[in-house]
């Protein structure tokens, strides 16, 4: 890594979200970060992540109410997210017309499962952290927008670990990220470069960056940043 991408990592790597203030977030309608369209780089590039494949199993880590569950669903895949926030596991299925069960996780003390009547659709309501593969199995497609940007940076390696381990030997993750000059904004969404991706990511994958767009709106001039770049990259687990 490069010292000045060394120098801009170590001005974040100390920033800490407590579960409470995503919690308060939500609770307080404070969630700029949700999207009410279905993502533009999502929809690009979804043939890269089925690669013919059809009704595959995804994975929303942090899913939040993406709109995204609901079109991925409706063309026959299924959907397994995790969220902290109950209200915006509720809002999701609410905001969609979808009918759900809700029952308890027996491996996870304290955490709910939600899923639609017609079983495309499952979102846990527990700590992304307590999540795993012997909760739900293995995912054919990831989709990590908002996800990786959102969690604590001390975290990465814990969170790269865990991503690794829900994907089938297929698998294909569509990764998004952020870059701007972190100096100057302390995040979240935070800043993480290529090489950052590279360092968590490169001994179990294999990594090609996709797209490359400016990403600025009004919204993030307002946080005092003069560039927001936003990058696609997939992911498949080197054989």
């Amino acid at each position: 890594m490069t010292d000045s991408k060394s120098h801009d990592l170590k001005t974040q790597e100390s920033r800490v979200m407590a579960v409470d203030e995503w919690l308060d977030r939500w609770k307080e309608g404070k969630i700029g970060f949700h999207q009410d369209q279905v993502h533009k780089l999502l929809k690009k590039h979804l043939d890269a992540i089925l690669d013919g494949r059809k009704k595959i199993r995804w994975f929303f880590p942090l899913c939040g109410k993406a709109v995204d569950m609901k079109w991925l669903a409706d063309m026959g895949h299924s959907i397994v997210g995790v969220d902290v926030s109950k209200i915006a596991i509720k809002e999701f299925f609410t905001d969609q017309n979808l009918p759900y069960t809700e029952e308890p996780v027996p491996a996870i003390p304290g955490a709910k499962a939600f899923k639609s009547s017609d079983g495309k659709i499952s979102l846990y309501n527990c700590n992304l952290y307590d999540f795993c593969s012997s909760i739900a199995g293995k995912f054919d497609g990831i989709w990590d927008r908002g996800s990786l940007v959102a969690i604590n940076p001390s975290d990465r390696q814990r969170y790269a670990t865990l991503i690794v381990s829900l994907m089938t030997k297929d698998c294909r993750y569509l990764l998004d990220t952020l870059l701007y000059n972190p100096s100057l904004y302390k995040g979240p969404p935070f800043y993480v470069p290529d090489d950052a991706v590279a360092d968590l990511f490169g001994k179990m994958c294999n990594i090609q960056m996709l797209e490359s767009v400016d990403a600025l709106t009004e919204r993030q001039k307002a946080w005092g940043i003069d560039y927001f770049t936003e990058k696609v990259h997939l992911l498949t687990l080197t054989s």
